[in-house]
């Protein structure tokens, strides 16, 4: 397999897993409820809390921050492990996915409190500035909502894709944002 090719790959699966990420963060800001068992409590509340004090999260540990979306890939990894379908490129959505929260919590602290390394993926944008994931806070928490890069967020926004969503959920189930 040619370099050019597993770079492709790399890049549609880290394309791929940002999207997931921001299909998660869409529904538990559009459609959430703090009243739900378990998902609200854990969560659709500490969600709410993050958009009106949203750096109440970033001295989370890993575990803590994480211990939801570990459960969901490791079902993952399971169930793709007895069909018989486990690959390096569901191990490496795996990995980004599992970590999402934490690429979240960086882009909520400051450069000092990142360090070089993640100040340095930053700035190479191979993961979400600060710069880039403010503009949810700032445009009524209704965009934006990929976690993990800046690429996806501007051309999903541009395209209302979000609201193209919304709308048609509410058509087909008549469940309203």
């Amino acid at each position: 397999m040619s370099a050019i090719i597993v770079i492709v790959q790399v890049l549609a699966v880290w394309t791929l897993t940002d999207f997931l990420s921001g299909v998660f963060h869409w529904l538990e800001d559009t459609y959430g409820k703090p009243t739900w068992p378990i998902v609200g409590r854990h969560v659709t509340k500490p969600n709410i809390l993050h958009h009106y004090v949203p750096r109440a999260f970033v001295t989370n540990s890993w575990f803590l921050s994480s211990r939801l979306l570990l459960a969901i890939c490791t079902a993952i990894v399971a169930i793709t492990l007895a069909l018989g379908v486990f690959n390096w490129m569901i191990a490496l959505s795996m990995v980004l996915g599992v970590n999402a929260n934490q690429v979240h919590k960086w882009s909520h602290r400051s450069r000092r409190e990142n360090g070089s390394v993640v100040t340095l993926l930053q700035r190479l944008h191979l993961v979400q500035s600060s710069a880039h994931h403010q503009q949810h806070h700032l445009r009524g928490k209704d965009s934006t909502y990929c976690v993990l890069t800046n690429f996806l967020n501007p051309v999903l926004d541009g395209l209302g894709f979000w609201r193209g969503a919304e709308w048609v959920i509410q058509r087909v189930f008549g469940v309203v944002r």
